[in-house]
């Protein structure tokens, strides 16, 4: 019984403190009335960036918002944000600039190899179960050959990949003409996309939260 009444203490805290991060990204939207890209999670905090390299988070890693900190002092444009539930992360800034923690060894030795070849990244995404897309201007490349193959599946149907998303159960796959959906993918999701009539470059996901944001500056997110 009492194994049973921390657990859901422990269940409430979660979830208080998900609504609390994710009440404060939706504030920090709507006062830049901008958004380039959010980093959300189930459990683990949320953040969002705008303009060159402002940015607001609530309930995430020391690190990563240190990082975010060091850059925006810096003044290096901050592109996108990445964070797992568990707290890996990924910041990709300036001219294929990148800062990372605990991420896997192959995927990290992957970043380092385009980087070294000067290939531009435009898309890293991945999860807690060592499973990880990488898109360059060049390249598609993924943590296993069946996902390589599915999204190439769609490109062979839709045209190019633009950019993709994973969680921990979850993913999603964005192309030129098209969208590709893995696990559990929120409807409302998959039909904010299918009907929207821009081009979508951006996708985040987290449990049943959303967001996207397109080309020609629109967003749009259910949190």
């Amino acid at each position: 019984m009492k194994n049973t009444l921390l657990l859901l203490a422990m269940l409430v805290s979660i979830t208080l403190n998900a609504q609390t991060s994710r009440d404060y990204i939706r504030q920090e939207i709507k006062k830049h009335d901008q958004c380039k890209s959010v980093a959300i999670t189930e459990y683990n905090g949320d953040a969002m960036i705008y303009g060159r390299n402002g940015w607001a988070a609530q309930g995430c890693p020391t690190s990563f918002t240190n990082a975010l900190d060091e850059l925006n002092s810096q003044r290096e444009e901050i592109q996108d944000i990445n964070l797992s539930e568990n707290g890996r992360w990924l910041i990709l800034y300036g001219n294929n600039g990148m800062r990372w923690n605990n991420l896997y060894y192959d995927l990290e030795k992957q970043i380092r190899y385009y980087n070294n070849e000067g290939e531009k990244i435009t898309t890293v995404t991945f999860n807690d179960h060592g499973e990880w897309i990488i898109i360059t201007t060049e390249h598609i490349m993924a943590s296993s050959q069946s996902l390589t193959d599915w999204l190439a599946e769609g490109c062979d149907e839709y045209g190019a990949l633009w950019t993709a998303c994973m969680t921990n159960d979850a993913a999603v796959a964005v192309y030129e003409s098209g969208y590709r959906f893995i696990g559990a993918v929120p409807q409302s999701l998959k039909d904010a996309l299918t009907s929207c009539s821009s081009d979508v470059y951006m996708v985040k996901i987290a449990g049943s939260a959303w967001f996207f944001t397109c080309r020609d500056g629109y967003w749009r997110y259910n949190m």
